[in-house]
């Protein structure tokens, strides 16, 4: 079985397609929305038919990461793409911001939408929010798609170490004035030194500097960040309870040239993870769905239209490596 630049593996029980039913009258228009959950504004991008899939963007980011994917998915899943709260139209008021109170906001979001399951797919933070979903809400979760995330290794970048120190708002404002956003030497001149790669890495960075030009968006992006990230690193870790994975299929998705976290987390998290299929995206950076959004969606598709048969923890004993897959991307 072919993705648009690699082949799937599968070693294990045999595995079928499974049948897509077309919608009545076709998909649901992408729209953008806004709800008041617990005194708070949640917005969000919503559209398509079909099976549900939840997706949640990084830090500093918000739904539009999603943008060069979403059409495409929506022809055939309902997509349902958060601002996380403190991010995009989302409030930011004080408040948590940790990986635990947005995984809370999405179950929410999906309980005022009158959604029981999904598939999520996380990126970067979201990566760790859907994680973190998986472990407090289980019987909620169909599959697992995880995009760079954050969580599996103590290697992040010395531009989010740096941003995370005592003091650095109004650093933080600073930099992201608009005279030097507009500019862009500063910022272009900083990204290079601590390795990031121009193309998409530089514009999604940039575009982050500027909405922190925002003192609510700035509050928000470093109580965010201090809840997951210190000077020493990433501070919280989805290793000591790894084993919530062991219950749903997982895709991870990372660039090879991934200079914010490593991409040998996601080999590490794959060999730890029974149930995984592992793309690495070459030429790639910290947002492989932007980067490659076609392949993003072949790979996305492949991995969704496979019937999965994941022994739950009690019901019956799981060999090791069982139904384990791999493809290594080209």
């Amino acid at each position: 079985m072919k993705t648009a630049r690699g082949t799937l593996r599968v070693v294990g029980r045999d595995q079928r397609a499974t049948p897509k039913r077309p919608a009545p009258d076709g998909p649901a228009k992408l729209r953008k929305a806004e709800i008041t959950l617990h005194g708070r504004r949640v917005a969000y991008r919503t559209g398509g038919w079909g099976p549900l899939l939840v997706l949640v963007h990084g830090i500093t980011s918000n739904s539009a990461t999603w943008d060069r994917v979403l059409p495409e998915l929506s022809q055939r899943y309902t997509v349902l793409a958060p601002d996380l709260l403190g991010h995009g139209r989302s409030d930011k008021l004080r408040g948590d911001y940790s990986v635990g109170a947005h995984a809370n906001t999405v179950r929410d979001l999906m309980d005022a939408l009158g959604y029981s399951t999904a598939t999520f797919v996380g990126h970067s933070l979201g990566g760790g929010v859907a994680l973190q979903f998986a472990y407090q809400y289980p019987e909620r979760i169909e599959r697992l798609v995880l995009v760079a995330p954050g969580g599996f290794g103590k290697e992040v970048t010395p531009l989010l170490r740096a941003a995370s120190l005592p003091g650095s708002g109004p650093v933080l404002a600073i930099a992201a004035a608009k005279p030097i956003i507009e500019a862009g030497t500063l910022l272009t001149q900083l990204l290079g030194r601590v390795g990031l790669h121009g193309g998409t890495d530089l514009e999604e960075i940039g575009r982050a500097y500027a909405l922190l030009s925002d003192r609510d968006a700035r509050t928000a992006f470093l109580h965010t960040l201090r809840s997951v990230v210190d000077i020493a690193g990433q501070r919280v870790t989805a290793l000591d309870r790894i084993d919530v994975a062991h219950d749903f299929p997982a895709l991870i998705v990372w660039g090879t040239h991934d200079r914010v976290v490593p991409a040998r987390h996601g080999e590490q998290a794959h060999r730890l993870v029974p149930n995984t299929y592992l793309a690495m995206f070459e030429n790639a950076g910290h947002f492989p769905h932007r980067d490659d959004p076609e392949r993003f969606i072949a790979v996305l598709d492949e991995f969704l239209a496979r019937e999965w048969r994941v022994p739950r923890r009690g019901r019956a004993a799981r060999s090791a490596g069982a139904e384990r897959v791999t493809a290594l991307g080209a």
